[in-house]
């Protein structure tokens, strides 16, 4: 038996992209699978860990809840799109490694993502904004508290590099 395919038009970190899915595949897995962006990575598939967090038309959204097909016409941005303009690391990938915001990195990508948008939001956070900021995101390995510093460092980052 085959499956109908429904084409499927997506902006994937500013790049048009049409690609041509199942009605029932995840957005993580286009993404992956489809697209090749491996940075979006697979934790619990249930939508607790966080792992799978990308930006949709802006927002943070967990891409294991979410069939490709209902984004048809988004935004999304990965923690590939994260990156600087000149494609260096980005303010919050440069406050991880300052910061050692990581250890093994497999949540990386899902904070990476959750905590550009937050800054977008929130240019000056205090300690606490940036826990709750986080909360939804699970680290098995780091004790949180360099993910936490990293936080407003990346938003003294994001100060230093806008006009």
């Amino acid at each position: 038996m085959t499956e109908t395919l429904h084409e499927t038009r997506l902006v994937v970190n500013g790049v048009p992209r049409t690609v041509r899915v199942p009605a029932r595949r995840l957005l993580a897995d286009c993404l992956r699978v489809d697209l090749g962006l491996t940075g979006t990575h697979l934790g619990c598939e249930h939508g607790v860990c966080g792992a799978c967090t990308v930006l949709v038309d802006g927002q943070p959204m967990r891409s294991c809840l979410m069939f490709a097909v209902s984004a048809d016409g988004a935004e999304i941005t990965t923690t590939e799109g994260c990156r600087a303009p000149d494609g260096g690391l980005g303010p919050v990938q440069q406050a991880f490694q300052e910061c050692h915001g990581l250890q093994c990195g497999f949540c990386t990508p899902g904070f990476i993502t959750t905590i550009t948008a937050y800054l977008r939001d929130n240019p000056a956070p205090s300690e606490a904004e940036a826990r709750e900021a986080i909360g939804g995101n699970l680290c098995r390995c780091t004790g949180y508290q360099n993910i936490v510093k990293s936080v407003p460092r990346a938003a003294e980052i994001q100060g230093e590099v806008v006009p």
